[in-house]
């Protein structure tokens, strides 16, 4: 499978340069090209199938020009000791618990293939790579897990300062591990604004081999693709008519891994999504991606801090609104509304949700009540644990649920003890420290 740029639909490149180059020296993302047909594995897989054997084929399926088969399937089995939990709470809706992975967070699928791949083929290969990423925490908690025992892939973790967690003293890189953590005052878009001057320095990336773990890098968007195959195949055997997806926005990651699964000829009919200032609906109802006022030709270089999958999706429609429209369903959800949607789901199926899910899932009942047929049914990505957001679920329910052992373990905080960094030269110390195995 190759990749092209947002902005220049005349580059093509392999995975493997795409997940190195993070963006594309025009200053756009990448995104694929030359899509798999998948349609009869798609229909071949069933209940029975795990998540590991469906994330290996499919990983096959996309890089198996650059790898073989017994390669990519060692990619997904390191990847994904936890797999997804899909439940029935009614004739037509269920609920896709994305919250089984190290820290509770969905985002432990992607960064764990990411991680996976990036070593597994650097060991054949040759080669480094070094994180450099912002984090409130959750971030260095999963990396902390995934990147145990590696030997190509470390990351220098920027923090705002006191909000260290889930790291181990064997994770530190000065007690040998692979996660350098370094603390900054300021506010976060301060601190990012300080991490993006490095990033701005195309040679120094190269030179240094950094890249980013969130979803600017396209192999951490393919780790989400795999939840919607996955889920499919748990469910065909119970759905009638149309199908639909229920997801929040989030950093809309999940939802274009979604609309590349469709292009892979998933049979899925559309996603129901809460509006947000990004992505909202005009006066007529109709879908509009507020940064397309501004052509990308105009616009700045992506800034891999902040994951450009809005610039994706305008890339995936076009100039179709049409397609758009149908596709993507909006609903405006406010707060009162995601709480009544939490007690619902509480009362009506005895499940805690977050509050992601929750608005998700009062979109859907939205869109089901006013345009869904019947016999559809809807699948409710829940993204994060609800014991993580446990302020949310006794403020709408009035209880909430035990924190596992594992994320409890992510949740504590850590002291370093080290100077504070003042900006992007104390980063750049920092990095020269890390590839020189200091």
């Amino acid at each position: 499978m190759n990749f092209t740029s947002t902005r220049n639909d005349k580059l093509s490149v392999k995975f493997s340069q795409a997940v190195r180059d993070c963006i594309p020296e025009d200053g756009g993302v990448f995104i694929p090209t030359g899509i798999e047909d998948l349609r009869r594995w798609i229909y071949y897989i069933d209940k029975h199938t795990s998540f590991t054997s469906l994330a290996g084929t499919l990983t096959s399926a996309f890089i198996g020009d650059e790898f073989s088969p017994i390669i990519c399937n060692k990619i997904a089995m390191d990847a994904f000791p936890f797999e997804p939990v899909v439940k029935q709470l009614d004739d037509r809706l269920f609920l896709m618990e994305l919250h089984n992975g190290y820290t509770g967070y969905h985002r432990d699928y992607g960064v764990s293939y990411l991680c996976s791949y990036l070593e597994t083929t650097f060991e054949l290969n040759g080669g480094n790579a070094l994180f450099l990423d912002f984090t409130h925490g959750g971030l260095g908690a999963v990396l902390a897990n995934t990147l145990r025992g590696k030997k190509h892939v470390k990351a220098v973790l920027v923090y705002q300062k006191g909000s260290v967690r889930g790291l181990e003293e064997s994770d530190l890189f000065w007690n040998g591990g692979n996660i350098y953590p370094v603390e900054m005052e300021g506010s976060e878009e301060n601190i990012k604004a300080e991490i993006a001057k490095l990033f701005s320095d195309r040679a120094y990336v190269h030179e240094n081999c950094l890249t980013v773990a969130n979803t600017t890098n396209v192999c951490r968007l393919l780790g989400q693709v795999f939840f919607y195959p996955f889920s499919f195949a748990k469910i065909k055997e119970r759905i009638y008519g149309d199908l639909y997806y229920a997801l929040d926005a989030g950093n809309y990651g999940t939802l274009m891994a979604g609309l590349m699964s469709w292009r892979f000829a998933l049979p899925v009919n559309g996603f129901v999504v809460p509006s947000t200032n990004a992505l909202s609906r005009d006066s007529a109802g109709n879908p509009v991606i507020l940064d397309s006022f501004v052509s990308a030709s105009k616009r700045s270089a992506v800034n891999p801090i902040y994951p450009a999958n809005l610039e994706r999706m305008e890339h995936f429609f076009g100039q179709n609104e049409n397609m758009l429209r149908n596709f993507v369903n909006l609903s405006d959800v406010s707060e009162k509304m995601a709480e009544e949607a939490a007690r619902e789901l509480y009362i009506k199926y005895g499940v805690y949700v977050d509050e992601a899910a929750a608005r998700a899932y009062s979109a859907a009942m939205v869109n089901v009540q006013e345009t869904l047929d019947e016999d559809t049914a809807v699948i409710l990505y829940s993204y994060s644990h609800p014991s993580i957001h446990s302020d949310f679920s006794r403020h709408a329910i009035g209880e909430s649920p035990d924190i596992p052992q594992i994320i409890k373990y992510s949740l504590i905080p850590n002291e370093l003890k080290r100077p504070l960094a003042a900006g992007a030269e104390d980063l750049r110390k920092i990095i020269e420290e890390v590839n020189q195995g200091k």
